[in-house]
C-alpha cells in the first residue's frame, strides 16, 4: 500500500549528539500487518533520550531518532489490529514490542516489558531483517499496535505524552507495592520521574508523601506537588539519615547518579519496607550496599521497568480520574536541540513536550 507520508525527524548520528541533532528522512521498519502508523502531535523529553543520545546505556544503533513518550493520530492500520482504527488518538511508550510467545514466561503472564526480547521504541533492531525502531522526535511512528494504546478523551495530549514513560515507570510500582492510606511513601530525586511519583502517590492516598532532594532549592516546588514534607540532603541537616531513620515505608528512587548516598537511603526504611529504583545511571552503575544495611533493616531492595500496555492504560484513565494535572512546558519540534540542552541542564520543571506544529491542527 503505497504511502503519501514521510517519516522523517531529529536524528542523533555518534556519541556527540546532544546539541548535534540533523533533520532527516529514515527507513522506518517493514510493514506487518500488526502495525500501525502514528503522525505525530507530541512527544515529551525523557531522559532516556539524553542517555541514548550519547551511548550512556551502551553503545546506541546511529542513525537514531529519539522520543519515547509519544501521542499522536492513527494514519494506518494493520488487517490484523481490532483495537485501533484511522483517526484515533494514541500513546506510544518506551517498547515497541516483545516476543509476545505463549511459552515466554514475562508475556504470558502480562509483564511483556520484563521480556528479553524487548524491543525499545528507538534504537531496537528487529528480527529477520525487519529493521531499526525510530522513536518520537519527528513526524510519524511505526509501531506494533499491541503497545500502542487509545488516550482517553478528556486526557489532553501534552499532559498523556509524559505519562506514557515517565508516568508508567512511577506508576507501576506504586500500585505493585500497595500505595494507599497505610504507606508513608518517600520519592528520591525531583524531576520528571519524581514529580510523576509524587502526584500519584498522593492520588493514591498515601498516608504520607516525602520529596527527597539534594538541594533546598526544590522544597516549594515539591510541597506544590502535593508531598507533606522534604528532605534536602545536601542543605541543611546534616544528621539527615539519623532524623529521618525508621521513616519510610516504601521509596520509589527516580535518581540516576553512581554517587548517590544509597545506604543512607536505605536507612530510612521501616523494617519490611521496599526500596525500589527506577532511574537508570550511565553504564548501568550503583553504589554499592553494606551487607550490614540489608541484613539488619529487613527491608527489600528491587527495581522495576515501565509497565504492560494494560497497566499504561489502566493509569491513563486513573489519571483522568484522578485529575493528574503533570507540570510541563510546551516546546516547538523544530527547538528539539536546545529543548535537550536545557534538559540536560536540569532546567526543565518538569516535563518539556515538544509540539509538532504542522500536525496539531492537522
Amino acid at each position: 500500500m503505497p504511502i503519501d507520508y514521510k517519516f522523517q525527524g531529529w536524528l542523533g548520528l555518534s556519541p556527540d549528539a546532544i546539541n548535534k541533532m540533523q533533520w532527516g528522512a529514515f527507513e522506518p521498519k517493514k510493514w506487518e500487518e500488526d502495525d500501525v502508523d502514528v503522525k505525530i502531535t507530541h512527544c515529551s523529553i525523557c531522559g532516556a533520550d539524553c542517555h541514548m543520545l550519547r551511548s550512556g546505556w551502551g553503545q546506541t544503533s546511529y542513525p537514531c531518532c529519539v522520543g519515547l513518550e509519544i501521542v499522536g493520530k492513527v494514519v494506518r492500520v494493520g488487517n490484523n489490529v481490532k483495537h485501533l482504527k484511522v483517526g484515533d488518538r494514541v500513546g506510544v511508550g518506551a517498547q515497541a514490542r516483545s516476543c509476545l510467545r505463549d511459552d515466554c514466561i514475562h508475556c504470558s503472564a502480562d509483564r511483556p516489558n520484563y521480556c528479553p526480547e524487548n524491543i525499545n521504541t528507538y534504537g531496537g533492531t528487529y528480527p529477520n531483517d525487519i529493521g531499526k525502531s525510530y522513536g518520537g522526535f519527528g513526524d510519524y511512528n511505526r509501531t506494533d499496535s499491541r503497545f500502542v494504546v487509545k488516550i482517553p478523551e478528556k486526557l489532553p495530549s501534552e499532559y498523556a505524552a509524559p505519562l506514557m514513560c515517565a508516568g508508567i515507570t512511577v506508576y507501576s510500582p506504586l500500585r505493585k507495592h500497595n500505595c494507599g492510606p497505610s504507606k508513608t511513601v518517600g520519592v528520591i530525586g525531583v524531576g520528571g520521574l519524581g514529580h510523576f511519583a509524587i502526584l500519584f502517590a498522593k492520588a493514591l492516598n498515601a498516608h504520607k508523601v516525602v520529596g527527597i532532594s539534594r538541594k533546598n532549592s526544590k522544597r516549594d516546588d515539591v510541597l506544590a506537588l502535593g508531598a507533606d514534607d522534604y528532605i534536602a540532603t545536601d542543605d541543611g541537616d546534616r544528621d539527615w539519615a539519623t532524623t529521618h531513620a525508621n521513616s519510610l515505608d516504601l521509596i520509589i528512587c527516580t535518581a540516576s547518579s553512581a554517587n548517590m548516598p544509597l545506604n543512607e537511603y536505605l536507612k530510612l526504611l521501616r523494617y519490611g519496607g521496599d526500596f525500589v529504583q527506577v532511574g537508570a545511571p550511565d553504564n548501568g552503575d550503583l553504589p554499592s550496599v553494606n551487607a550490614f544495611t540489608l541484613i539488619n533493616g529487613g527491608f527489600k531492595l528491587s527495581g522495576s521497568a515501565i509497565g504492560s500496555p494494560r497497566e499504561i492504560e489502566e493509569m491513563l484513565h486513573r489519571a483522568v480520574e484522578f485529575d493528574i494535572k503533570p507540570w510541563v512546558e510546551l516546546r516547538p519540534l523544530t527547538d528539539a536541540n536546545q529543548a535537550i540542552l536545557d534538559m540536560e541542564a536540569g532546567k526543565a520543571r518538569y516535563r518539556y513536550v515538544l509540539v509538532n506544529e504542522k500536525h496539531v491542527d492537522a
